[in-house]
């Protein structure tokens, strides 16, 4: 199967990561760079560490934000 691009910058693919989402052309999972952008690392860090580009981190915070701002929480005494 071929990856599908599910945003810019980030894709899908069954066959890589257990279909998690990655960076495009790397194997690199969206959740692991806001991890580490999280725990302290900066983008540059994170861009070195993971042979990522500036443009590559920012696709996956606007990924993440879009996940989270169309989570519905609900919270129940």
């Amino acid at each position: 199967m071929v990856a599908t691009e599910i945003a810019p910058r980030i894709t899908i693919d069954p066959q890589v990561r257990f279909g998690k989402p990655v960076i495009q052309g790397t194997r690199v999972p969206v959740e692991l760079v806001v991890a580490k952008l999280g725990g302290g690392m900066t983008m540059a860090e994170v861009a070195a560490e993971f042979d990522l580009s500036l443009d590559d981190i920012q696709a996956a915070l606007r990924y993440a934000a879009s996940v989270v701002a169309s989570e519905d929480v609900r919270v129940f005494p």
